[in-house]
């Protein structure tokens, strides 16, 4: 697989955090519009590799939060009070969340796959492993392997555009899963599958992120203790999917 082209330090401008607010595209579709401004002081460089993968950005130091047991195997811990979520109604929102980041160029198909399992405690309520796609604290989606409030373990995924929305999907009965996020530039698919081989598409929409974006990683623990999650089969390939309805 092709290592991913890290991308100039003309990038860090466009990813500064704005807040979490509304605003209206000329679209007709809500969304935050990216400020241009220097990088922010909670996001900073670091170089952690994973897989195909440099990670060369952590936000809210993440690069602090992880280990790396072995090659392809990292630990995200990330203690408790710590999420990403844009709240319309203003009570839950926090952008605390510790997320490692690799620039991408938006403009070319890609494809980031990693096998996860969360730190999933009987008193951690949506602790999750979640992978991003990230322009700023106002535009983003995480796709999560998450526990809900009956202890459930769901597929979760929250798009942002100034405020967040909130989908629980399927109910898995198990402690691990492959999570798929795929573009063609123009559409954006989310998926899971216990194998790798058989995909499940849990959301698409169209690619309206900025031409130069950030895929991620990060442990969340919104609620209390601690949540460490494993990252496994990390990948990121300059293709999409041949199929956005099977994942393949």
């Amino acid at each position: 697989m092709k290592r991913t082209t890290i991308l100039t330090a003309a990038l860090l401008g466009t990813l500064a955090l704005g807040s979490c607010q509304q605003n209206a595209r000329q679209t007709g579709v809500e969304s935050a519009t990216p400020k241009e401004k220097t990088m922010a002081e909670n996001i900073t460089k670091c170089d952690i590799r994973l897989g195909n993968l440099s990670f060369t950005h952590a936000l809210n130091g993440a690069d602090t939060c992880i280990s790396i047991a072995e090659p392809e195997k990292l630990e995200f811990r990330c203690t408790e009070k710590r999420d990403i979520f844009c709240d319309p109604n203003g009570k839950l929102t926090n952008n605390t969340i510790p997320i490692l980041l690799s620039p991408i160029d938006n403009t070319r198909p890609f494809t980031f796959t990693a096998k996860v399992t969360p730190g999933f405690t009987k008193e951690g309520l949506y602790n999750a492993a979640d992978l991003f796609v990230y322009a700023n604290d106002t535009t983003w989606q995480k796709l999560c392997f998450e526990q809900d409030e009956r202890g459930n373990h769901r597929i979760v995924t929250v798009r942002t555009l100034g405020t967040s929305d909130d989908n629980n999907h399927q109910k898995l009965d198990v402690q691990t899963v492959y999570l798929r996020l795929s573009s063609d530039t123009r559409t954006l698919a989310s998926y899971y599958s216990f194998d790798k081989k058989e995909w499940q598409m849990v959301r698409l929409y169209k690619n309206y992120y900025p031409s130069q974006i950030m895929v991620g990683i990060a442990s969340q623990s919104p609620t209390s203790g601690i949540c460490t999650s494993i990252f496994e089969e990390v990948s990121l390939e300059n293709t999409s999917v041949s199929d956005f309805r099977t994942g393949d």
